[in-house]
């Protein structure tokens, strides 16, 4: 009999809408990070750093790229004959097919592959956050205080409490009493979506509650194990930890890496974050080049200038070209002349000879004001900008763009020129 004692069910299925054109054609987790990783890299990165073998990866939107980077799991070790990686599409059942509603109907659609392992604890993930934290060290805490639920929370500062799910906890760490964004928090202990259940209570509830609808656990599981009697503990973590679920938060995370003494280290020899590394020949820098402050991924060519951006594997920057505070994911040309300020250009695409991102003042976005704010400038994968057009901030850009498109040569602050039909 196989038997592990603590699995991890990662759920990385979310559509991660509040990142605008940057997850039109890709799940969140698989969103480029930092030059050559992928958001989901981190939480991978974390569960075998903290010796946890076996993690099913709970895939629905958009999943192509995200399976195509797990693959079998070779680059974080998790290439196992028993346990590794494993990606858990939905799937169709007798007599009815279901995709997953909630982020607990997701695991309770995946009780088959946990009780096959027959494990003493399951870790739930998000797959989309930017941290280094050891599981361990939270499970250890977990059976310390004898609890059947453990939540990993962290301080936020009391003004921004409303906005997460907020856990008040007695002097032992038990917690008392649970908060969905209140208007008046009683703590400031914000959940971070990272959870240790004991099997037998996870399974209990997910099967107590099959039948309810977008079967959720912040909204549903927590609260029926509260309410049963179980022990719930608050495990407090206090190093970096970052939601990157908006186009500012993802722009921000990134930057805080070219910080002169960076928040968050992805250079710790004992605390590696592991990717998929594709085969690629290393950079080359011209002589005519300038780059201060920046990260510059592997096969990049860079003929221009660049200032404090984050430059992917694989992109062009021609002579002449100027980029600032930007993000350039991989296999991106910037043709000769342009100018990119405070911009995130999404893989494969192309900016043209002179163009100029991010000019102009900061004014509302007049379709998505909430997503596409952030003074950004958003350019989708795959989508071509034309010589000598200006592109204001607040914006997106989606397609195959020609100079007719932009009247008077310019797209205006706020406006979204979507030709990929990739703006919901």
């Amino acid at each position: 009999m196989i038997k592990k004692e603590m699995i991890a069910m990662l759920l990385a299925g979310g559509q991660g809408s509040r990142l605008g054109v940057l997850t039109s054609r890709v799940a969140k987790p698989a969103v480029a990070f930092g030059g050559k990783y992928r958001i989901i890299d981190f939480p991978l990165s974390n569960c075998i750093n903290s010796g946890i073998d076996t993690v099913g990866v709970l895939t629905q939107y958009q999943p192509l790229r995200l399976n195509t980077h797990i693959g079998i799991g070779i680059p974080w070790d998790l290439d196992k004959n028993v346990g590794g990686v494993s990606v858990l599409p939905p799937y169709e059942k007798v007599g009815k097919s279901e995709w997953y509603t909630g982020t607990a109907n997701a695991i309770y659609q995946n009780l088959a592959y946990m009780e096959s392992f027959h494990p003493d604890y399951v870790l739930i993930l998000s797959g989309d956050h930017i941290y280094k934290m050891d599981y361990q060290v939270m499970l250890d805490f977990h059976k310390a205080h004898g609890a059947d639920v453990s939540i990993a929370v962290m301080p936020v500062p009391r003004e921004e409490a409303s906005r997460f799910g907020i856990v008040v906890a007695d002097e032992n760490g038990r917690i008392v009493e649970f908060q969905e964004k209140p208007e008046q928090p009683k703590s400031n202990l914000a959940s971070m979506g990272i959870y240790i259940f004991t099997w037998e209570a996870l399974k209990e509830a997910l099967v107590t509650l099959s039948e309810q609808s977008n079967c959720d656990f912040g909204k549903h599981v927590i609260p029926y194990c509260h309410e049963k009697g179980e022990t719930l503990v608050a495990y407090e973590y206090n190093g970096y930890w970052k939601d990157v679920g908006t186009l500012g938060s993802y722009w921000e995370a990134n930057m805080e890496l070219i910080d002169i003494i960076p928040e968050f280290n992805l250079y710790e020899e004992f605390w590696k974050i592991y990717t998929k590394n594709d085969i690629l020949p290393p950079q080359y820098v011209s002589e005519d080049s300038v780059i201060e402050r920046s990260l510059v991924g592997d096969g990049s060519e860079i003929y221009g200038e660049i200032y404090n951006s984050i430059i992917g594997c694989g992109v062009v920057i021609e002579k002449g070209a100027v980029v600032r505070d930007s993000i350039i994911m991989q296999n991106t040309v910037v043709h000769e002349g342009a100018v990119i300020d405070k911009s995130i250009v999404a893989e494969n695409a192309e900016i043209g000879a002179r163009a100029q991102l991010g000019v102009g003042e900061a004014v509302p976005n007049r379709v998505k004001p909430s997503v596409y704010a952030f003074g950004l400038a958003v350019i989708g994968e795959n989508a071509v900008i034309p010589a000598d057009v200006k592109i204001g901030k607040n914006t997106a850009v989606t397609g195959v763009t020609l100079p007719e498109d932009y009247p008077d040569g310019m797209l205006a602050g706020g406006e979204i020129l979507d030709k990929a039909g990739d703006v919901q």
